[in-house]
């Protein structure tokens, strides 16, 4: 496999987490990490960010295998009814946020249980949402995977498309990754501070949901007046683009080793906290007048 390929598969991966279409869901997905009702330390947190960066990156990544594979040869057809389903979910979206905001919680997908952990967080819920921003993102991303990754697959070069395949969710997950572990590390700062607003720090997901949704129902609404006349404009969708856009200029230029060096510079300074915190117990145990340690 030539490392070309390779590296436009990577890189493909890394703009389709901050693509036109669904960037905005992104914001989403962090708040669900930052808004929880628990406040765990952060090596807790650095780990369900870890976990749910990979629900979400599989779910994604399902997502665009099954459509790559199976929808291919109608592509073009199916594509034109993608705006439609982006404009339903941006509206479901919204209405989850409208229904947050009320003060009432989003109905589970399972039987709630005592110390359940929240579905909003969980792993299957984390792979339905990137399976979600994945069909979201279609419109706008279907044509570089099926030039990059499908087109290996029906070279028949079997092995070969399922490494562009990996490479295109990797990238994907290093965004998604590097973002999440910034998130969780700076949770226990943000957390305590949005405590304090009391009953307003739950509301003020319901609020980025309804924003978040409202601008993915616009933006399929967009695609839909595109299709009829190319010229058309929107001043919403003109000021979003120009900040997707340096967001994918940016991820661009950084490239994949430094969003990996990234990943992995945060991931050691979540390793050095976590040591250092138990020194700081260790010591303080060693105290004089310090309860005796079970031996």
């Amino acid at each position: 496999m030539a490392d070309l390929p390779l590296a436009l598969a990577l890189g493909a991966g890394m703009l389709a987490a901050v693509n036109p279409c669904g960037f905005a869901l992104l914001p989403a997905y962090l708040s669900l990490l930052v808004l929880g009702d628990d406040s765990p330390g952060r090596s807790v947190a650095v780990g369900r960010a870890l976990t749910a960066t990979a629900a979400m990156t599989v779910g994604f990544a399902a997502l665009f295998g099954v459509f790559g594979l199976a929808v291919q040869p109608v592509a073009g057809q199916v594509q034109q009814h993608l705006p439609w389903f982006t404009l339903v979910f941006g509206a479901l979206l919204a209405a989850a946020g409208v229904r947050v905001l009320a003060g009432r919680r989003l109905p589970g997908m399972t039987p709630q249980l005592k110390r359940a952990p929240k579905v909003t967080r969980s792993l299957p819920s984390m792979a339905l949402f990137g399976a979600a921003y994945a069909t979201a993102s279609l419109g706008c991303t279907i044509a570089p995977f099926l030039a990059i990754v499908v087109s290996a697959f029906r070279s028949g070069s079997a092995a070969g498309g399922m490494v562009l395949f990996v490479a295109y969710a990797a990238g994907m997950g290093l965004v998604v990754g590097a973002a999440s572990l910034a998130v969780a590390l700076t949770r226990s700062t943000a957390v305590p501070r949005l405590r304090r607003l009391g009953a307003i720090a739950p509301r003020l997901g319901g609020a980025l949901l309804l924003l978040v949704g409202a601008y993915v129902a616009h933006y399929g609404w967009y695609e839909l007046r595109v299709q009829d006349d190319p010229a058309t404009a929107d001043p919403v969708i003109d000021t979003a683009g120009a900040v997707q856009r340096a967001l994918a200029d940016a991820l661009d230029a950084a490239g994949p080793a430094v969003i990996a060096a990234l990943v992995a510079l945060l991931l050691l300074v979540t390793l050095l906290i976590r040591r250092r915190g138990r020194t700081g117990r260790r010591v303080r145990a060693d105290e004089p007048g310090a309860p005796e340690r079970p031996v």
